[in-house]
This record gives C-alpha cells, structure tokens and sequence, in this order.
C-alpha cells in the first residue's frame, strides 16, 4: 500500500486535536510529512457576497485553528515537516478528495457542531464509508503503550483483506508492535434431520486455513512478531475484546463497484462506535 502523506482534519474540537497527536506520530514513526486541513464552504461562495472585511473574522478564526494545531504537532514531533491547508468546498468533498495525495486520513471521533450524545460524528461515518483510501478514527483514552508492549490487530473476514494487510504490517512495523491476526467463526449447523447438529470441527478447521491462508509480506528482521487467533463468537465481540489494549485495530471494508451509498457493514459500524483503540479502516474490493 502507497500512503504519501498523513492528513489530520481538523476543526478545534479536542477530539480533532487528539487525531493531531496521532497523525504527528504515525507521520514519524513512517518518515512522512503531515497535513493538516480544514473545510470551509462559504470560502468559496460567500466571497460573491461578502466583501473582504466581513470575510475577515472567519477567515483568521480558520487561520488561527489551523496554526494553532501546526504548533501542536511541531511541539510533538519536531522534526516531521507539517503543512496547513485551507479547502474551499463542503467537509465531505474536500476529504473526499484528498484520494489524489494518497493520503492516510486521521479523524477525530467528531468535531464542532457534532452531539455530545453521539458516539461517532456524521463526517467521520460518512467519510470512512465512502473513501477510496485508508482513514483511522481516533479512538480510546489510554495512552499509548509503551515500546515493547504494542500491539496492531486485523480482522480478517471472508473479503479479500490484503489492502488491510498492507495497512496493518506497515503500521505494526513502523511502530515496532506486535501483529494478531483475529478471525471469528461459528459452528456449522445441520437441519437436515430431526434434531439440530453443531459442527466444531469442520467450522473450526475452515477458520484455522483461513487464517493460515493470510500472506503477509516479508518481515525481514523487524521485531514484528505474528499470532493468528481463531475464535468462536460472533465478529463483533471478538474484535472489541482483541482491541482491548491494543494500539490500533484494522478492519477493511468491502465496497462494491458502482455503488454509491454507504459502504460499511454491521461489525465496522461496531468498530467505529464502540472500540476501544483507534481504528483503521482500509477500502477493499
């Protein structure tokens, strides 16, 4: 997987301040220069309207937010370069089109004008739905764990996952972390006679080949160390309960060609809503 350059979007909101602190980290463990954006529509529009004295007040309100958060991120990893851009179009489309710097996006949870009530704000959920690139949400409060103890996990379904793949072994070697491969899996079940029988055995065994079957890329001799977890439980629980004290959980989403709707399923939609470390969520088709 090709990422250029880490973006973080922000807004002020302390959760956009935190997707600050982890893009600044990603972009250093990976030796890439960070981005950091904000969209304003009325930039483009209003400017017909306005003129450049009432335009004044938002525009250095924007300025400060997005100089404010460069100092943050310099502060953290000084020697990552940082650059600040204003977007002139709608949220969704200028992060959208962020697919032409072949970015890796960090979000925040939700931003300024999202509900407090509100696991997950409609830019995050939208954006992570439909962007033809990879894009961690910030989630969790722990801090990070210290070298020696990290660890990435992937959820491996029945879809291809070797962008996510990608994602996860860069990520887990860029910061020195374990990887764990987790697939759930339930017994088959047969309805042909009177009674209902449970096949562990047979299901058990697919999900262990599964697994098996995940090719990674050469490891070298990174630190990474590699465990492949076969469990029986539904995809859901058994993600949150591997992402408990994990640095990162990677999950790809299927998106089907042609189809412009939201494209996450129901356990992604789990991830984003309940995890308990951030999440990456990797396109795939």
């Amino acid at each position: 997987m090709t990422i250029a350059c880490v973006v973080a979007a922000v807004d002020g909101s302390p959760e956009s301040l935190r997707a600050v602190d982890w893009a600044a980290d990603d972009a250093f463990r990976r030796g890439l220069g960070l981005r950091l954006v904000h969209a304003c529509l009325w930039e483009r529009y209003e400017q017909e309207t306005l003129d450049d004295s009432e335009l004044a007040p938002e525009r250095k309100a924007v300025q400060e937010i997005l100089d404010s958060a460069g100092e943050r991120a310099v502060k953290r990893r000084p020697g990552v370069p940082v650059e600040t851009e204003l977007l002139a179009e709608d949220v969704l489309s200028a992060l959208l089109g962020l697919q032409r710097h072949s970015p890796l996006l960090v979000l925040g949870t939700r931003g300024h004008g999202g509900f407090p009530g509100l696991l997950l704000g409609s830019v995050a959920l939208r954006v992570t739905a439909r962007a033809a690139y990879p894009v961690v949400v910030v989630r969790g409060e722990g801090a990070p764990a210290e070298p020696g103890h990290r660890r990435v996990v992937l959820g491996v379904g029945p879809h291809d996952v070797s962008a996510a793949v990608d994602l996860a072994v860069e990520e887990a070697v860029a910061g020195h972390a374990d990887l764990e491969l987790v697939h759930a899996w339930h017994p088959d079940v047969d309805l042909s006679g009177m009674s209902v029988l449970m096949d562990v055995g047979a299901a058990s065994d697919r999900a262990r080949s599964l697994l098996n079957a995940v090719r990674l890329p050469d490891l070298g001799d990174t630190e990474v160390e590699v465990r492949r977890k076969a469990e029986q439980a539904r995809p859901a629980p058994a993600l949150l309960r591997a992402a408990a004290g994990a640095d990162l959980l990677v999950v790809g989403a299927h998106r089907r060609r042609g189809h412009p709707g939201l494209q996450l399923g129901s356990v992604n939609h789990a991830m984003l809503h309940h995890a308990p470390c951030p999440v990456a969520v990797v396109p795939t088709l």
